[in-house]
């Protein structure tokens, strides 16, 4: 892009909100988004209904087991043969009115000990339903993962289809850091949040309901008091999350920029070093790091005040049921495997409130990552392409430009009132200062923007009418900032066209003077280029990707400094190769150094966006205006 583009603009995206999360509309749209395996939803439902049911009914039973116990060794303090109304009343005449109540209570057979038989079965009972909850809590965590892991994959290919979608500008208006914190941090906190909550939070709200239940069924009075808890430990954990949810949103947004200022520094390594500045990195990074710190100590640090208070809210509900139940208890009101059930109950109804509570921390910081992508999401794509979008068939390469219009900001226009036609198998090359407009004029006729005014034309056929993909295939690019993938040179080069034989590879390979220097290397077309092309130098880089070019056969030519990279000697041999390759195409070459350019057969001299001159070499240097400044400020050296 040139120094007016895009990319100078303000990076107030990556910015931390000033507000907390639409908490309830991205929660809303993730539980959209699991229930696109509703299927499955409904079978970690169903495990979870019913594991819960016999997790809850346990407790009971074994109050059973309690009382099978606790009557039996009663029974057996009192002689065979009499009654349970003979012991009450024998009790209450020798002045022990509570013990009377309690026995009162129970099933008591004086004389007979602890049915054993009873107890086995109960027992039995207990651990097989024991066994099949946990079975079944086993089930709905495997299923569970199952559900997570298909809605974040799902996720991940909606980002990467929508990064395809994005237009140019977003790319040049956002820090590459932050974009990739978006597709891989954010989404992995996704997973790791909902995989931790998701199962434990279904199974603790149904225990909530389950255990309060049984209490009710117990005891409405002991049941009225543990509830009496909930409204303290509701309000506490609304102010706690209240707070917390801007501060994780900060976490995040603080993580990519962290990651944007690493990946620059990162990628620009050498520059960094060459000029000086590890010691300003350091600042930039220290600065942002520390940023990151504090969000994140108070996002986790507000959250996790939950958990403690919660347990100090559990623990009085606990004293109150104990010291009431053992008051229900003495007055015969309750049996003790009922206050043991109960106690237990109360315990189980308390702690998953207290789960529920310690995992909002991580649901929040989930939701808070999953705003975040949704933002990525529902940004603008570029416009949909046409039903019936008309193509020239054959594409014969005339390109015109018709009163063209275009700005990357509204207030600051570049490109005004632009008129040019390129001929078919004409070579027009562009040249100018920096932030003329060059690289703007390619990419327009590219549609990695859209024009506000006038329009291009392609053999006749508007291109915005076009579809973008058969538009850009007619297209070889080569620009002066080299980007090859991690991969092998022959995959690198055949990435200009599909199902290219390997013929047809060194061919092109041969043509752009890639060849030599290939076979050179220990591996040669096997030679694994690593995620940089650090491993061959820039020139070497930039010649792979004019091989490609060459590979690709493209009825149009686009030539963004091509040779900026190459030596002299191997600049003036792919100059050869370059007149092969733009015979009988129309080809676009930007170009600093006019020598390369001096063949061309028009010459397009911008400044400020607009057209000062066009000609041939010979008409422009005679012309004595902007061309002959440049070229003479170019040789002036070589001719004194």
């Amino acid at each position: 892009m040139s120094g007016r583009g895009p990319g100078a603009m303000a990076m107030a995206g990556n910015m931390p909100p000033a507000r907390a999360a639409d908490f309830k509309g991205t929660m809303g749209r993730l539980v959209e988004r699991f229930l696109r395996v509703r299927m499955l939803v409904w079978g970690v439902l169903s495990f979870g209904i019913v594991g819960t049911i016999l997790t809850v009914v346990g407790p009971k039973i074994l109050g059973r087991a309690t009382d099978i116990v606790f009557t039996g060794y009663l029974s057996s303090r009192f002689p065979d043969g009499s009654t349970k109304a003979e012991v009450v009343a024998k009790l209450r005449a020798d002045g022990d009115g509570k013990l009377a109540s309690l026995v009162g209570s129970v099933d008591l057979q004086p004389g007979k000990g602890i049915d054993y038989t009873s107890l086995s079965w109960v027992l039995a009972g207990v651990l097989v339903l024991y066994v099949v909850a946990g079975l079944l809590t086993w089930f709905q965590g495997r299923v569970t993962t199952i559900v997570v892991q298909r809605t974040v994959a799902d996720l991940r290919n909606d980002v990467e289809t929508k990064i395809n979608r994005l237009p140019l500008a977003y790319f040049d208006t956002h820090e590459r850091g932050d974009v990739l914190s978006r597709t891989t941090n954010d989404i992995d906190n996704i997973a790791q949040s909902f995989q931790q909550t998701m199962s434990q939070l279904l199974t603790s709200i149904l225990l909530v309901i389950g255990t309060l239940t049984m209490m009710l069924f117990i005891s409405p009075l002991l049941s009225l008091i543990a509830v009496g808890t909930l409204p303290l430990a509701f309000l506490i954990t609304r102010a706690v999350t209240k707070r917390s949810q801007p501060e994780f949103m900060k976490q995040w947004a603080s993580t990519g920029r962290l990651n944007g200022h690493i990946e620059e520094v990162f990628t620009g390594h050498e520059v960094v070093k060459v000029f000086g500045r590890q010691q300003e990195a350091r600042e930039v990074f220290d600065e942002r790091n520390d940023a990151l710190f504090q969000s994140a100590f108070k996002a986790q640090f507000i959250s996790g005040v939950i958990q403690p208070v919660m347990m100090f809210v559990s623990n009085i509900n606990y004293v109150l049921v104990a010291v009431i139940g053992g008051l229900r208890l003495a007055s015969g009101s309750l049996s003790i495997g009922d206050v043991q059930a109960f106690i237990q109950y109360s315990r189980q109804f308390t702690q998953p409130l207290t789960q529920v509570a310690a995992m909002i921390n991580l649901l929040q910081s989930g939701v808070a990552s999953a705003e975040r992508v949704f933002k990525l999401l529902d940004e603008p794509e570029e416009p949909a392409d046409q039903a019936d979008a008309p193509f020239p068939d054959p594409v014969r390469g005339r390109v015109v430009f018709e009163d063209v219009s275009f700005s990357y900001k509204p207030d600051e226009p570049l490109i005004e009132h632009l008129d040019l036609t390129a001929e078919p198998g004409q070579t027009v090359a562009i040249v100018g200062p920096t932030g003329a407009g060059k690289t703007t004029l390619t990419n327009l006729v590219l549609r990695f923007y859209d024009i506000q005014g006038g329009r291009i034309t392609l053999d006749g056929v508007d291109i915005s009418r076009m579809e973008r993909g058969p538009l850009r295939e007619n297209f070889g690019v080569v620009l002066q900032d080299t980007w090859l993938f991690k991969g092998t040179i022959r995959e690198n080069i055949a990435y200009g066209a599909h199902r290219a034989t390997e013929e047809q590879i060194i061919a092109a390979a041969e043509a752009a003077y890639v060849d030599h220097f290939v076979r050179t290397l220990p591996d040669g077309y096997d030679t694994v280029i690593d995620d940089e092309g650090t491993n061959v130098s820039a020139g070497q880089r930039q010649l792979l990707t004019i091989a490609r070019a060459f590979l690709a056969d493209p009825s149009i030519l686009v030539l963004d400094e091509a040779t900026s990279s190459v030596d002299t000697r191997t600049e003036s041999l792919v100059q050869g190769a370059m007149e092969q390759l733009r015979s009988g195409r129309t080809s676009f070459v930007i170009a600093h150094r006019l020598s390369t350019i001096r063949d061309a057969d028009h010459i397009v001299v911008m400044e400020d966006g607009h057209i000062v001159e066009q000609g041939t070499h010979d008409s422009l240097r005679a012309a004595g205006g902007a061309y002959e400044r440049l070229y003479s400020a170019q040789f002036a050296g070589a001719t004194t």
